[in-house]
């Protein structure tokens, strides 16, 4: 009884003291940002078409539909082609500012007002890839997934500094959490301050105008108001008591609300794979082991027709990749309990994924759910992989030619350089 206590308590410590998985919610945020993105730049020439006043799905048929849903899209605040430009640019920017890691709690606000707007404009769209994007970019607003591999965990580790004491050096008393603004020996986070602002004065303007829908209890009204309440008091607290007990309550209300983020995105990519492969299961082509060949010879996902003949010729290699995807997706959920066959059957649906891309000409929905697999890689990988990047990184840099300055004159020197140099000639 005692022991069950205790892994109870260490357990619940665990989960409010410590912000789990910072390596896969990083490759999630920097996969799902990167998948949107390069869609975005892709379908820059065919933009009007898909989503702005030139496609099919005209301005008044989507209102008339979001009257009726109460989804959220900016893109139907105002008619006109210059605000569907400035939605569509601001979009590529914030998927480029988030795959950087920069402000990553703001830009997760604005990548899912940016995915939100651009999918709810035109909802038929777009694959599954998109509906996974759609729902992973409302999660990663109650992650921090900018803890590592981002612009936010270096100025974090910059900004860290250490206190001098009488005898030895003291460091400050939390180390894993984000730097706080105002906090001793940390620089003032100014750009963060002004873009809260910016953002405050634009949802005003938005709600005084009444284009957010309330809704049932206030609806994305509720939600943005509250996320923009949350980081003021969040900047407040940080100023003015960085290690008193409201902070520190807030660091573990924090805590949980990702944890509980990471395990829904968990549980998500399990129900996509388990409702995939038990539907599959009752179809008749899957069931004789045909299925795949008849996506093969479809125009539309045959982008190499001659790969995908030499594929569907053999009955046996179409037999086994059906019967293997079934296989593996139904399987799967129940193999998180086994670290080893769940590493193994992860690198067999990603393996699966890149073919799809290749194979189907579906680029972007595969690049999504390899994203969404990507929560389960082990750390150690992640580690590796990290590593890796680093190093070819370095070496890419390593390759560029940098101007070595030469000396400068006295007149260029700054007063405490100048003064500094005095006084080492003195001495």
């Amino acid at each position: 009884m005692i022991r069950s206590d205790r892994s109870l308590a260490r357990a619940l410590a665990r989960v409010t003291d410590t912000a789990l998985g910072p390596y896969q919610t990083a490759v999630i945020r920097i996969g799902f940002a990167v998948t949107w993105l390069l869609f975005l730049l892709r379908e820059y020439p065919h933009r009007q078409d898909l989503y702005g006043p030139d496609g099919p799905w005209s301005w008044d048929m989507a209102q008339q539909l979001i009257a009726a849903n109460h989804a959220f899209t900016a893109l139907l605040w105002f008619d006109g082609r210059i605000w569907f430009e400035i939605g569509y640019v601001l979009s590529v920017v914030v998927s480029a500012l988030l795959v950087l890691g920069w402000r990553t709690r703001t830009m997760s606000v604005l990548f899912m007002v940016c995915v939100l707007s651009l999918q709810n404009r035109s909802v038929f769209v777009g694959d599954g890839g998109d509906n996974v994007i759609h729902l992973m970019a409302i999660y990663l607003v109650f992650t921090r997934c900018g803890q590592v591999w981002s612009l936010d965990a270096r100025r974090a580790a910059r900004s860290r500094v250490t206190i001098t004491g009488p005898t030895s050096p003291i460091e400050p008393t939390s180390t894993s959490s984000p730097a706080v603004p105002g906090s001793p020996g940390r620089r003032e986070d100014r750009a963060g301050v002004v873009l809260w602002w910016v953002l405050a004065l634009v949802l005003a303007a938005v709600t005084l105008v009444g284009r957010l829908d309330g809704g049932v209890l206030g609806g994305w009204l509720t939600l943005f108001w509250g996320l923009l309440a949350v980081h003021a008091v969040w900047w407040a607290l940080g100023r003015r008591a960085p290690y008193g007990q409201p902070r520190i309550m807030l660091d573990v209300i924090a805590n949980v609300v990702h944890n509980a983020a990471l395990l829904v995105i968990m549980a998500e990519a399990c129900l996509i794979y388990a409702t995939a492969g038990w539907y599959k299961i009752q179809g008749t082509r899957w069931q004789d082991g045909t299925a795949v060949y008849y996506p093969l010879h479809l125009d539309s996902f045959s982008p190499w027709p001659a790969l995908s003949d030499l594929l569907s010729s053999s009955g046996v290699l179409v037999l086994l990749v059906t019967y293997g995807t079934v296989l593996v997706q139904v399987a799967f959920p129940f193999t998180l309990f086994n670290r080893r066959v769940k590493n193994v059957l992860l690198a067999v649906m990603m393996t699966e994924h890149a073919a799809i891309a290749v194979v189907l000409g579906l680029p972007f929905f595969s690049l999504a759910m390899i994203a969404a697999d990507a929560v389960f890689l082990p750390t150690s990988f992640l580690k590796r992989l990290g590593g890796w990047a680093a190093r070819a990184r370095g070496a890419l840099l390593s390759r560029v030619p940098r101007r070595v300055p030469g000396p400068r004159r006295a007149e260029e020197h700054t007063p405490e350089e100048a003064e500094q140099s005095h006084v080492g000639f003195t001495a």
